[in-house]
């Protein structure tokens, strides 16, 4: 790519990302870095030497090149400078990777880190807060917090005749877009970022800026209606994205007005053969099936303290006349909903039965960068193996009841939705798909929208809003105690809301399909974790997912620290319309080679648009931490 000319003293190069190269004689400052290919190229505009790189945020493309810095002589003894609030972002980038994460893990959503650092740490040698300033041969630069995109996103304004200049990283692109959504996905649905970002854009509006400087896409001269534009776009996408239920305020009174109390405390029931518990502010997840032979069969099981649940099923034994629980059905895969079903097993005989598409997030959970897996809580369980898999579609006969076992993704792709009829009425069982008061018009009933559990909508509400429709329940039992009762005018505003959510994302897309800013997975490695030791080699795949209707074109190239080679280094080739291909690799590790957890990154380029390193893995060099089940790579195919 050229140069080209903005301003007399003012040029964009643009890569993996766009860097803005500010030169004084010839000298130069420069915003971002890209890949580093600028610095091959400085000569031609007149340029010997770099002073500085002052990095709008820590997103790999803006600074995948720094390992070039050094090699470079245009950019000997170049200075380094980014926001405070992702310095350890550039120089600790493993700290934000685990093998083994928790909910807790800082800059993540439920243990799915949401930031995207560097392979290589990269060391600085100035930060910046949230207002500061920084001036260069005369210019003065304003340090503005702008994060959003980025956690600690910031914007650089410099004061010229032109009026002011804004070089926002991707705070916004042309077109009052969005550089991804899944940047700006910072909690479990409470919009969080969405709020931050929408503050940067306004921030910067008031600026009335000459020029808006994106880090991706075309420069905006004059961007303030665009700015505005944009504003009233995140606010649009907030009204359809935030719970569409009434969470944290009336929710409670909504949660169950059918059940009634029975001779066990608060354990409820439903109806003659359905039963709950109830209690205030008790949100756990477990549904029974007893028949009339007292037998039992469980819908999910967690968030219970095992002393409450035991002595519950016990005075069920004795006076609902339960004689034995036969099995635990796993609706989906987050760990709140099976945390005690292995204690069902051990106590109680249980079974535990699950959908083939849940089975191995259970069982294997490292392999994958979902929210909310069972290994994060802390509970000691790290894994969950599964005693009969259900299929897509599979009829059961139960003690006289007959059960269907369908695929219904929703807030998560990897769940599943069991019903049958039950005392006279077609009772749903839905996990966490759907919350809300179904007399209330206003309320929509979606659970939280989280890219991280792999929700686009195309496979998830919106497939969740058709597919209960098509089965026409008269009693939905979702999770955490919740009972809808007549449910068929909410599936409607379910359906109606999911694709108001979906015009919202596709109003701030610069693709042409939503999905591809909105999911952080089509491009991944499986197994995500994988441990190798030093001097020896591991097997994997990288999954390449088209959702166009047409077949699209990739290359990927892998890097990896000094230390661990990727075997093809680089990936070219095509995927058919509507598919994911999967493409093997192999990973070697040398024998010096420092114990430790590292990244390796994939730096893609789709159609012949440069993307960058948008997505990663993570190496574990040495054995495996005490206590973790078998990391495998891709020739290990998961067992029940």
């Amino acid at each position: 790519m050229p140069f080209e000319k903005l301003l007399p003293d003012l040029y964009l190069w643009t890569d993996t990302a766009n860097v803005y190269v500010l030169k004084d004689g010839d000298a130069a400052l420069l915003i971002d870095l890209g890949n580093g290919s600028v610095l091959d190229y400085l000569g031609e505009i007149g340029v010997a030497h770099v002073e500085w790189v002052l990095f709008t945020h820590h997103h790999r493309e803006q600074c995948q090149g720094a390992p070039r810095l050094n090699a470079a002589k245009v950019s000997a003894g170049v200075k380094l400078a980014a926001p405070d609030a992702e310095r350890a972002l550039f120089e600790h980038p493993a700290e934000f990777r685990k093998m083994k994460p928790t909910l807790g893990d800082a800059m993540s959503v439920y243990g799915a880190s949401y930031v995207r650092p560097p392979v290589e740490p990269i060391a600085l040698d100035r930060t910046f807060q949230k207002m500061d300033d920084f001036t260069w041969r005369g210019r003065e630069f304003w340090c503005l917090d702008t994060r959003g995109n980025s956690p600690g996103g910031m914007s650089y304004l410099l004061k010229r005749k032109e009026g002011w200049l804004a070089f926002a990283g991707d705070v916004m692109l042309a077109g009052a877009k969005m550089h991804n959504w899944f940047d700006t996905e910072w909690d479990y649905g409470f919009a969080k970022g969405l709020y931050a970002l929408y503050a940067a854009a306004n921030l910067i509006e008031s600026f009335g800026p000459a020029w808006l400087f994106p880090s991706h896409g075309r420069p905006l001269k004059n961007p303030g209606e665009e700015l505005y534009d944009y504003q009233q776009k995140l606010r649009e996408l907030s009204k359809h994205y935030l719970r569409g239920y009434e969470l944290f305020t009336f929710a409670a009174g909504a949660q169950d007005r059918v059940s009634r109390p029975t001779s066990v405390p608060h354990v409820w029931q439903v109806t003659p053969h359905l039963f709950k518990f109830k209690g205030p502010d008790f949100w756990p997840n477990f549904s029974l099936i007893l028949a009339d032979s007292g037998h039992g069969l469980v819908v999910d099981c967690g968030l219970f303290q095992k002393e409450f649940l035991d002595k519950a099923i016990g005075l069920m034994r004795e006076r609902l006349g339960l004689k034995q629980i036969d099995a635990v059905i796993v609706t989906h895969m987050h760990g709140d909903h099976c945390q005690e079903a292995p204690h069902l097993r051990e106590k109680w005989g249980a079974k535990l039965w699950a959908m083939d598409r849940v089975v191995d997030k259970v069982r294997y959970p490292e392999r994958f960068d979902y929210s909310a897996p069972i290994n994060t809580y802390g509970k000691g369980i790290d894994s969950i193996s599964f005693d009969r898999v259900l299929r897509d579609g599979e009829t059961f006969v139960w003690e006289g009841f007959t059960l269907t076992s369908d695929w219904m993704p929703g807030q998560t792709e990897f769940a599943l939705c069991l019903h049958g009829k039950i005392d006279g009425r077609t009772v749903a069982f839905t996990g966490d798909n759907v919350f809300a008061s179904t007399t209330d018009p206003t309320q929509t009933g979606h659970e939280a929208v989280v890219a991280r559990n792999s929700c686009i909508l195309e496979e998830g509400y919106l497939y969740a809003a058709g597919y209960l429709h098509g089965i026409a329940p008269d009693l939905i039992l979702g999770g955490h105690s919740w009972v809808l009762d007549q449910p068929q005018k909410l599936i409607e505003r379910y359906r109606e809301g999911a694709l108001a959510l979906r015009s919202a994302f596709q109003a701030l897309s610069t693709d042409a399909d939503y999905r591809y800013m909105f999911d952080p997975y089509w491009v991944r490695a499986e197994s995500y974790r994988t441990t190798i030791r030093p001097g020896e080699t591991a097997d994997i795949a990288l999954l390449v997912r088209n959702f166009r209707e047409r077949p699209q074109s990739h290359r990927i190239m892998l890097h990896a620290p000094p230390g661990i080679t990727a075997a093809p280094g680089k990936l070219e080739g095509e995927v058919a319309a509507e598919s994911t291909g999967r493409f093997p690799l192999k990973l070697s590790v040398d024998r010096g080679m420092k114990e430790g957890v590292y990244l390796v990154a994939f730096d893609i380029t789709l159609d012949g648009q440069r993307h960058g390193e948008l997505f990663d893995m993570i190496v574990q060099v040495g054995n495996p931490p005490a206590g973790s089940p078998p990391v495998g790579g891709a020739g290990n195919k998961p067992g029940y």
